[in-house]
């Protein structure tokens, strides 16, 4: 079998594997669209006895790329020994831990010390607490499941291939990582957390308990399991816990509506008044409550990953590097990057700031016309007119997901007394330009409020108090607005394409 040389270390494969499926490319570098060759985000370098280049490859790549000997990992075989190396920055993320918490009475789902972690799709994230409520330690790593695609339809497809271990175990092991990152932190030992809750995405969730995605693959969307229940560490191969510690599940809602959505509800509190209000979780699956006449009601849309940086040609993580803010100075673009370091890519932060300058400037008509087809940012970081057309997709999504919620309620935007944004992206958006480019209502401007990591700040509440756990289960009872096939949803979908 052919010898791989991978970032300086030897492997031996079987002749015709891809370099992405080789498990040290899984482990350290992502597949944004789970290796279908569409995004041109899985470059690496590589020599030797190497498949020839694929016609994907020579459209993404130019040409001193591939003098320099840049591959794209999915669509390049090992025939034979060769050496290979991770192309591009590899700075760790900016992960938002934070998230608004009310006062909670202490009724504790452990004794000594209790974990609330938060599988998203891009991210994890994790605390630590005492017995008294103390916070004491927060850790946060990119969900090493990206591996296998940005989205969830990506990984829904991977398990369906016979991955599904393979995506359990990735996590698994990532979160292990993180119990023992916090534990450090705290001085205390691993197993001394005898208390957990993980909260995430129904899908994060049945990959994560080794679930069958099956019937999330199609119509009518049926989850195999809604959650709401209680396994031990043993269950869910957590060996850095004791084997019996209780590790608590959330209840989700429905296939595509999650359990991170009723733990950020109980986070933002918007359950506990009269007034209507919203909750809306932006990422590649856009999540969304509505609180009107004491009920509640859910949606939920594929915005695709533009927002998270995947779907955008020199898009990234916000890391190092990554233009997050965008300006209008005397008519030029100027940028901020986060490191203030020089930009390497633009986030999902700096990708909405972008349009809405580009808008300001003229350069782009409200068809999403983008002149010359291309806007330098701050070189070399361009905008492409791809680009724009990724955004209008994923804007026009939550848009008229929003809508479309409020419409079947029959109740206008102006009748929303708070707008709660949670999620990763949610907390570094700017708002005036999010309304500007119609990702939001306009109408909805002056009631939003950023609310951070919600969903772990949920999780953390029902860990600090076990009783709450009933409150989420009756969060989890709302009903479903279906939008595949809704015409209001339909038709605000192209209306809201427009900026």
């Amino acid at each position: 079998m052919p010898t791989v040389l991978f970032n300086d270390v030897s492997y031996t494969v079987p002749a015709g594997s891809r370099i992405s499926d080789l498990p040290p490319y899984k482990e350290t570098a992502a597949l944004p669209c789970g290796g279908h060759g569409k995004c041109g985000k899985c470059k690496v370098t590589a020599t030797g006895n190497l498949s020839p280049l694929s016609e994907t490859e020579r459209e993404s790549l130019t040409s001193d790329e591939i003098t320099a000997g840049v591959r794209l990992a999915c669509c390049t075989t090992v025939e034979g020994d060769c050496a290979v190396r991770l192309s591009g920055d590899r700075a760790a993320s900016v992960i938002r831990t934070a998230g608004d918490m009310p006062e909670i009475t202490l009724c504790p789902a452990f004794t000594a010390y209790g974990a609330a972690i938060d599988i998203g799709t891009t991210t994890l994230a994790a605390r630590l607490y005492d017995a008294d409520g103390a916070l004491l330690a927060e850790a946060s790593r990119l969900n090493p499941q990206s591996a296998y695609g940005a989205d969830v339809i990506s990984r829904i497809e991977a398990a369906l291939r016979g991955e599904a271990h393979a995506l359990a175990e990735v996590v698994r092991r990532a979160i292990n990582e993180l119990l023992t990152e916090l534990s450090e932190a705290a001085d205390i030992a691993p197993d001394s957390i005898d208390g957990a809750v993980i909260t995430g995405n129904t899908v994060m969730l049945h990959l994560l308990t080794e679930t069958s995605v099956e019937p999330l693959s199609h119509a009518p969307f049926a989850a195999k399991r809604l959650f709401g229940e209680v396994l031990t560490a043993s269950e869910l191969s957590l060996s850095t816990l004791a084997p019996r510690t209780q590790i608590y599940l959330p209840p989700c809602v429905s296939a595509f509506v999650g359990a991170d959505i009723t733990t950020a509800l109980l986070a933002s509190g918007i359950c506990r008044g009269q007034e209507t209000a919203l909750l809306v979780d932006i990422g590649t699956n856009g999540e969304m409550a509505l609180w009107h006449g004491g009920k509640l009601s859910f949606c939920s849309t594929a915005a695709g990953p533009a927002f998270e940086g995947a779907g955008i040609s020199m898009g990234m993580g916000g890391k190092e590097g990554a233009i997050d803010r965008v300006y209008l100075v005397n008519g030029r673009l100027t940028a901020h990057v986060i490191g203030n370091t020089a930009p390497v890519g633009i986030c999902g932060s700096g990708v909405v700031d972008a349009v809405a300058c580009l808008l300001d400037a003229e350069l782009l008509d409200e068809t999403g016309y983008l002149e010359d087809g291309l806007a330098v940012i701050a070189p070399p970081v361009t905008f492409t007119q791809e680009d724009v057309r990724a955004v209008q997709l994923a804007k026009s999504a939550i848009h008229a997901g929003i809508r479309t919620l409020l419409h079947t309620a029959g109740i206008a935007p102006e009748a929303v007394a708070t707008l709660a944004i949670a999620g990763g992206f949610g907390s570094y958006l700017g708002t005036a330009n999010a309304c500007k480019i119609g990702l939001l209502p306009s109408e909805l401007r002056t009631a939003i409020r950023v609310i951070g990591n919600a969903a772990l700040a949920g999780a953390s509440i029902i860990l600090l108090n076990r009783d709450l756990r009933e409150e989420c289960a009756c969060y989890a009872k709302g009903a479903v607005v279906e939008l595949s096939t809704n015409p209001v949803f339909a038709d605000e979908y192209m209306e809201r394409m427009l900026f």
